[in-house]
């Protein structure tokens, strides 16, 4: 919503980078839709079957597209992109990974980058700990989301990547469930 209201304009190519099953996408496409805004909304995900279930569960969206593609293959393309997102992928990779992809996706967005990831705090901690004892059944799936919250970010880390990728309009907004909203807006 940030970049569309900043920057109208008639239409937006969006790229969700490790989009999983194309939930962000889709629910990109919902908002466009009921505003008029045209979309072309690309998603990208190492995993073949994420990209598979995202195709079944996106076939009511024609703006959509999936393909398997590796972050750290991707290379300028032909399409001219507006706008990168990333959805809870982040916290996956190295500090160094991380400020490598993110010089890339600056180079390759028109408008900017956002990005929705996790927290990382001792309260998300216990309380995911608490939770998870009651509604998640699964013991990989209980190990994973303790391991993600361990490897999420505090603010003063996505505000030192800021800082490094030499970024100067940017917000950092937290959101329920322990997530941080962070928007880079490009200076081409």
């Amino acid at each position: 919503r940030f970049f569309f209201d900043r920057f109208p304009q008639k239409s937006y190519t969006i790229l969700d980078v490790g989009c999983g099953d194309g939930a962000m996408l889709r629910s990109i496409a919902n908002f466009a839709r009921k505003r008029s805004i045209a979309v072309k909304l690309i998603g990208i995900d190492i995993n073949p079957k994420s990209i598979s279930l995202a195709q079944k569960r996106s076939q009511d969206f024609p703006e959509l597209s999936f393909q398997v593609q590796d972050v750290f293959k991707l290379n300028e393309t032909h399409l001219e992109i507006d706008i990168i997102t990333s959805t809870l992928t982040m916290h996956h990779f190295t500090d160094t990974e991380i400020l490598k992809f993110l010089a890339q996706f600056l180079k390759l967005a028109n408008l900017g980058i956002v990005i929705n990831d996790l927290q990382r705090s001792t309260i998300a901690y216990r309380l995911f700990q608490a939770y998870s004892r009651v509604f998640v059944r699964s013991a990989m799936a209980r190990h994973d989301g303790l391991i993600s919250i361990e490897r999420a970010f505090t603010k003063n880390e996505l505000l030192s990547f800021t800082s490094k990728l030499g970024v100067q309009s940017f917000s950092i907004k937290w959101r329920w469930a322990f997530r941080y909203l962070w928007i880079l807006e490009n200076q081409k």
